[in-house]
């Protein structure tokens, strides 16, 4: 494993990796670290409205890759993070805004520090969003109040994709004074 990177690098030179190394387990001190920054996110209320499935099974992950409308490179990654929101939770507190925003925006933020986290350990990620929600939930066996948000591949990457464009700051932002 590479020497840790800055938060700056890590945000950088972060890609989303479609080829991994299949024969390259990650150690369990690793995906704990990983893990652990992502409860350390913040969210609505400090609910913690999120839940998160740490796929090693390789029938649970050729089961997403089918959820995934056969995005493969699930499969070939070692680990799979799933990546739930708990809207009953966040709900008790904010009631449908909760339900509905809340507790997205909380795996939004926990998501983007997974990955983060995995960069800067020197290790590759893909957020994938594009799956059957109710396929998911059936290879997983989630309780109903479950909703999977986003299904995370990690692992040793196997590509070094260039970095893509991006919109300019003036695009995207105004300054309000």
């Amino acid at each position: 494993m590479k020497q840790e990177m800055s938060l700056w690098e890590a945000i950088e030179s972060r890609r989303s990796i479609r080829r991994y190394d299949s024969t390259r387990e990650l150690p369990e001190d690793v995906i704990d670290k990983i893990m652990k920054m992502a409860t350390l996110s913040p969210s609505a209320g400090n609910l913690q409205a999120w839940f998160f499935y740490v796929v090693k099974s390789k029938k649970i992950r050729r089961g997403l890759v089918q959820a995934a409308y056969g995005q493969e490179f699930l499969a070939e990654a070692p680990v799979n993070i799933v990546v739930c929101a708990d809207p009953d939770r966040s709900g008790s507190k904010y009631a449908n805004r909760g339900r509905e925003l809340y507790c997205l925006q909380d795996t939004a933020i926990a998501i983007q520090n997974i990955m983060l986290s995995a960069t800067a350990l020197g290790l590759g990620t893909c957020c994938v969003g594009a799956f059957d929600e109710e396929e998911a939930r059936n290879v997983l066996n989630l309780p109903q109040g479950l909703r999977p948000v986003a299904i995370i591949a990690l692992g040793h990457s196997k590509e070094s994709p260039t970095a893509r464009p991006r919109r300019s700051q003036n695009e995207v932002m105004k300054v309000i004074k």
